[in-house]
């Protein structure tokens, strides 16, 4: 009996001891989660944008006192990733206009109507890359047809590449960017409420891409 009972505290001890240490790795593993900044790190393949680590914003001036944020609450992207690097690969994203997002119930229902967006007749906001041009190692700038209010024009991004590696939560491969750009909005025909609301605007963008469930590996 006493043998027995030994056993099983042993095992007892055993099994606290490998729990114990799993909790103590995986927190390690997080805090010195690191990235990869090669591009060449980077498996080719189809990648959508992660659904919960992403930002989407507009800024314009207002009354000249500061810098007005728009954001979006559903954005959806998909960037298929050549083996050649960013330069090769191509991206698309499609933003809901009537998700916009400005921390005032009355301010969101006029910039979503047909005085701003008019989210009923055009419902997407919409960007496809068209062209690269590096600028440094991690950097270079984005070309692509923006599409807002059914007029479509190119824009031009500033984009980083921040790195890539497995996501050490969900193991999923993972790569980030930040980008930012201006554009015109009188020139996709959104002029109203200037001057007290700048003409200029500025866009800012960040991103973390998973691989899609169909390229993830087994």
């Amino acid at each position: 009996m006493n043998n027995r009972h030994a056993l099983h505290r042993a095992r007892v001890w055993a099994a606290c001891g490998a729990l114990l240490a799993l909790m103590a790795c995986t927190p390690l593993q997080v805090v010195t989660h690191r990235v990869s900044p090669s591009e060449a790190s980077v498996p080719a393949g189809r990648y959508v944008l992660d659904p919960h680590h992403w930002n989407v914003s507009f800024d314009v001036d207002h009354f000249h006192y500061s810098r007005f944020v728009i954001r979006f609450d559903k954005v959806a992207a998909e960037l298929d990733w050549k083996s050649g690097g960013i330069e090769q690969s191509t991206v698309s994203a499609t933003i809901d206009a009537a998700s916009v997002n400005t921390n005032v119930a009355l301010l969101d229902r006029l910039v979503k109507g047909p005085d701003m967006f008019d989210a009923a007749r055009y419902p997407e906001i919409r960007f496809v890359s068209t062209h690269f041009v590096r600028t440094g190692d991690d950097k270079g700038t984005l070309t692509g047809d923006l599409t807002v209010h059914g007029t479509t024009r190119p824009v031009t991004l500033n984009v980083t590449f921040n790195g890539h590696a497995p996501n050490p939560l969900t193991k999923q491969e993972t790569l980030g960017f930040s980008a930012d750009g201006h554009f015109s909005r009188a020139q996709f025909g959104l002029s109203k409420w200037y001057p007290a609301v700048g003409d200029d605007v500025h866009v800012a963008i960040q991103a973390e891409f998973v691989k899609a469930p169909a390229d993830a590996a087994p």
